[in-house]
């Protein structure tokens, strides 16, 4: 039994030491290379930062530019399609990224909304103008807006010429029964310059003459301005004063060009004062100006009020609406303004790829039609699909670091050395010119009015950092010139549509004389003008392009400036260093 026992014993050590002589070696392998490859993934781990993802380092720690940790960046090899990248939550949260799905607009439900201003009905203004000369010796008329009646005194006059009228009448009555020719001409000169019936006879009954003689309202309604002082001297024919009739008003409405085919003449619209936001009145479009504002590239559209009440006044802001219809189409998709990004001929917007996770593409697509800061889409997207509309800006520019396609690279995905930079065919990272494969020509005569008009944005962002709001608006008005000088003739509808919006924004930004409302403008201007001018050049200066994380509300906002130290043109001195240089235009 003992025998067995031992037997036993020995051939399991017997079967083990085989065991390890047969396998022994191929587990050492396999140990080393779990090892090895462990290694491997560890040496191959990059890290970046959440806020500026260019910035890629080999080890953990703090972010050169902002000092935040850095937390490992996404493998390569992630089984997404070409074109495709992945966003982590923190950089999307960070860079307050949205999305939206696409959705539709039933036939006959879309409509546009047109911003405007009550003005005086042109043809129902009457001019109050001098039938002699003289000296106004006395004014009646206190202010403007004060309300007169036909036949109501509003000045007194000293005139040496109907001094001289009055004698030759007094003389002319007295020959009546001889000469009544003469009598008649006399008294005719009288009339026409106005003098009643009654005031010629109490001359002539009297037989003395008038030194001041009074002016009186020829029409009645509102003075809407006093065009002379007393002891002024005016002409014969000279306007005195203008009345104008409030019974009736126009709504005077800007619509963009590329809103003006959807307008017509008997069009009906709902008009809505800012002060009577709870009493819209129904009118329709009585004139469509057939010459387009080529500074602010606006049309004037006009509709006629009934104002019995006087409720609406001159310089009241209003707000039309008006229902547009649907041809050929039961249902239109319809996408928010700012989830399209402009470049050259092509009209771009970044998909969600997947609904749980944040993994984004570039799609080119067409629109039409642009009303209430929303585009129709002809083709390039479905219904339901989920699309970046805020933050678009952002996500082009990760999509740059990263070589993908985006704004300016159209081409195919191409390999990457790593840190977010594409490679040429040499291996060594590419330039943005290399990597873009759409280049747009712009006329000799576009380039160098664009250069004309860097000096004054320039100016106008430094009056923005020192809070000067009257020399901002100098400089915007100096800027909307340039920009109204650029020919437009080779222009496509995207670059039109871009320079439309930065015409606009600048309008706003010389219209306005509050500072805040300034900035807020400024931050549209750039999103508009900066992309243009990174396809066009800068001339023979460099800019750069800025960016502050925390302006407009934390959303973020970029800007030009001349010189790579940050002054923030959004808070001025309460955050002037804020910000940093993501771009350079050479």
């Amino acid at each position: 039994m003992k025998k067995n026992i031992l037997y036993i014993a020995l051939a399991a050590v017997g079967g083990l030491l085989a065991g390890y002589l047969f396998f022994g070696d191929i587990f050492e392998k396999s140990v080393k290379q779990e090892q090895s490859h462990s290694h491997q993934v560890e040496a191959s781990q990059m890290w970046t930062c959440s806020m500026h993802p260019q910035i890629m380092q080999p080890e953990p720690g703090n972010c050169p530019i902002c000092g935040m940790d850095l937390i490992p960046s996404e493998s390569g090899a992630d089984g997404l399609a070409p074109g495709q990248f992945r966003m982590t939550k923190n950089a999307m949260a960070l860079a307050d990224v949205r999305t939206t799905k696409v959705g539709t607009a039933a036939a006959g439900g879309h409509s546009l909304k047109l911003s405007g201003t009550i003005q005086e009905n042109e043809k129902a203004v009457g001019t109050q103008a001098a039938y002699f000369g003289g000296r106004i010796e006395e004014l009646y008329l206190n202010f403007e807006g004060e309300e007169v009646r036909s036949g109501q005194k509003l000045a007194s006059l000293y005139a040496p010429e109907l001094v001289s009228a009055q004698q030759e009448l007094i003389t002319a009555s007295g020959l009546k029964a001889t000469q009544p020719e003469l009598y008649r001409a006399v008294r005719n000169k009288l009339k026409l310059w106005k003098l009643s019936e009654k005031q010629i006879s109490e001359i002539e009954v009297s037989g003395r003459v008038q030194e001041y003689f009074p002016v009186y309202a020829t029409v009645s309604g509102t003075v809407s301005e006093i065009m002379v002082q007393a002891g002024d001297y005016v002409e014969k024919g000279e306007p005195l004063f203008k009345i104008a009739n409030l019974g009736s008003v126009w709504a005077v409405f800007d619509a963009y060009e590329n809103q003006v085919s959807l307008l017509k003449e008997g069009q009906p619209l709902v008009v809505t004062a800012k002060s009577y936001p709870n009493t819209p009145l129904q009118a329709k479009i009585s004139f469509i100006n057939p010459v387009l504002n080529t500074s602010t590239r606006t049309v004037e559209v006009q509709a006629v009020l009934q104002n019995p009440e006087g409720k609406f006044k001159p310089g009241m802001f209003v707000t039309a609406d008006l229902a547009l219809s649907r041809s050929g189409k039961d249902e239109t998709l319809v996408i928010p303004e700012s989830a399209v990004l402009w470049t050259g001929e092509r009209s771009v917007v970044y998909v969600k790829t997947d609904p749980n996770v944040p993994v984004f593409e570039m799609r080119e697509i067409r629109v039409g039609d642009a009303a209430n800061q929303e585009y129709t889409v002809i083709s390039g997207l479905e219904n339901g699909e989920e699309i970046v509309t805020q933050g678009t800006f952002t996500l082009d520019a990760a999509a740059q670091l990263k070589g993908k396609k985006s704004m300016m690279h159209e081409g195919t995905e191409s390999a990457s050395n790593g840190q977010g930079n594409p490679l040429n065919s040499s291996g060594t990272p590419s330039t943005q010119a290399e990597s873009n494969t759409e280049e747009m020509i712009f006329s000799e005569d576009f380039k160098r009015n664009m250069e004309d008009a860097i000096p004054s944005y320039l100016r106008m962002k430094d009056a923005l950092v020192a809070g000067d709001a009257p020399a901002v608006q100098a400089e915007a008005r100096e800027l909307a010139g340039h920009l109204s000088a650029l020919p437009t003739n080779a222009l496509g509808a995207p670059e039109k549509s871009i320079l439309v919006n930065s015409q606009n924004q600048v309008k706003a930004i010389a219209d306005s004389d509050a500072l805040e409302v300034q900035r807020n403008h400024f931050v549209r201007l750039n999103e508009a003008l900066i992309p243009l001018m990174e396809r066009v050049g800068s001339g023979t200066q460099t800019l750069y392009v800025q960016t502050c994380p925390m302006a407009n509300n934390n959303k973020g906002a970029i800007w030009l400036s001349a010189q790579k130290e940050i002054r923030n043109p959004y808070y001025g001195d309460a955050m002037l260093a804020c910000g940093r240089v993501i771009r350079t235009i050479q």
